[in-house]
């Protein structure tokens, strides 16, 4: 095994970056560079996606729009070999719809292009400092239901559950706050990663799926004007 230069021994994290545009790399690569991580760059998905899966980074920052294998891909690919991974969408497509999507496919942020440097660094310091489930506690407990953070497993009363992974992360956003009032604008914030209304009830049709496969559907109740809260008794 090779020793950790000094670069690495005193880094607060490792990054890549997977961007086909070599200004767009270069900047931010220097950015988080100067801020104390150490980055890799890839500049195309074929690459990225082997070197995501061959190396453990905190972070990947991902491009949409990428020769090979698009970005949409690769996060998909990504997330299903490593669910514990963090990936940050950096991608210049407009569409709301697009970045939900990201988000519903794991992406725990998505940041436009063109973009204010200050900013994304805020984003990356805001997802660094929220620890990935692999390093988590692993059980999360609240009535007669439990989470295994580290396999992203749900059980009732005993029973495995399916859920998909937005699912997953909203019931363990309410269970961390059990029997508290969370809402939707923390809730958007915590799951999907959206620092801003959406102007759809995607909230609303998650929650709605989830009270479906939980024992009884007012294990999550809908407080008015506010949000909704798991009840554990």
């Amino acid at each position: 095994m090779f020793p950790l230069s000094p670069r690495e021994v005193f880094a607060v994290g490792r990054v890549l970056v997977v961007e086909d545009d070599e200004r767009v790399s270069r900047l931010v690569a220097r950015a988080l560079t100067e801020d104390g991580y150490v980055v890799d760059r890839a500049n195309d998905g074929h690459s990225g996606l082997g070197a995501a899966l061959a190396t453990d980074f905190d972070l990947v920052v991902l491009d949409l729009m990428l020769p090979g294998i698009g970005g949409a891909e690769v996060l998909e690919r990504l997330v299903e070999a490593r669910p514990e991974q963090r990936v940050l969408v950096l991608s210049a497509v407009p569409e709301i719809g697009a970045r939900v999507a990201c988000l519903e496919a794991g992406a725990v942020d998505f940041v436009g292009k063109p973009f204010v440097v200050a900013e994304l660094l805020a984003r990356v310091h805001a997802r660094m400092r929220v620890p990935s489930p692999g390093v988590a506690r692993r059980w999360l407990t609240a009535g007669p239901i439990s989470l295994d953070l580290r396999q992203r497993q749900a059980t009732v009363g005993g029973r495995k559950v399916d859920l998909s992974l937005r699912e997953f992360l909203l019931l363990q956003h309410l269970i961390y706050r059990v029997d508290q009032a969370c809402s939707r604008t923390e809730i958007l914030a915590d799951v999907w990663g959206l620092m801003f209304d959406p102007g759809s009830n995607v909230v609303d049709v998650c929650i709605r799926r989830l009270r479906t496969k939980l024992d009884h559907p007012d294990r999550v109740e809908t407080v008015r004007n506010v949000g909704y809260r798991f009840v554990s008794d």
